[in-house]
């Protein structure tokens, strides 16, 4: 990334950590455009989708960086967290599954957990 571009994208972090997901993403446009090839770029995007509620850009974004490097714990992490939000739980827990196999750190258990023992209510109700 050129330094302009590095900038914008330190600048789009920064205001993603402050919780303005909109005004990261308008200082990510750039970054997007030269660099779309990079995992981090589509990685700090999804994250600022998924922020502002923007639920199938934010699983394109981290299907793109899962496309570019499958594997990505983090972004099947937060692709099924997107999937999740869209009550696709089926699809989020084959990815939590996937995250805890590559990372099993206990954000990532819990989350595992929590959805698997969900469904199982889910489906226990329904039977």
């Amino acid at each position: 990334m050129a330094e302009s571009t590095f900038d914008a994208f330190r600048k789009a972090e920064a205001l993603l950590a402050e919780r303005r997901p909109l005004e990261a993403l308008r200082a990510l446009e750039p970054v997007l455009e030269e660099a779309p090839g990079e995992p981090s770029v589509h990685l700090l995007a999804g994250r600022a989708y998924l922020g502002s509620a923007q639920f199938s850009r934010a699983e394109g974004a981290f299907r793109k960086v899962l496309e570019i490097d499958p594997s990505d714990y983090y972004a099947r992490f937060a692709l099924g967290r997107t999937l999740q939000r869209q009550s696709r739980l089926p699809e989020a827990l084959t990815q939590f599954r996937m995250a805890v196999a590559m990372n099993p750190t206990p954000e990532y258990q819990e989350a595992l957990g929590e959805l698997s023992a969900r469904l199982a209510v889910e489906r226990d109700a329904s039977g």
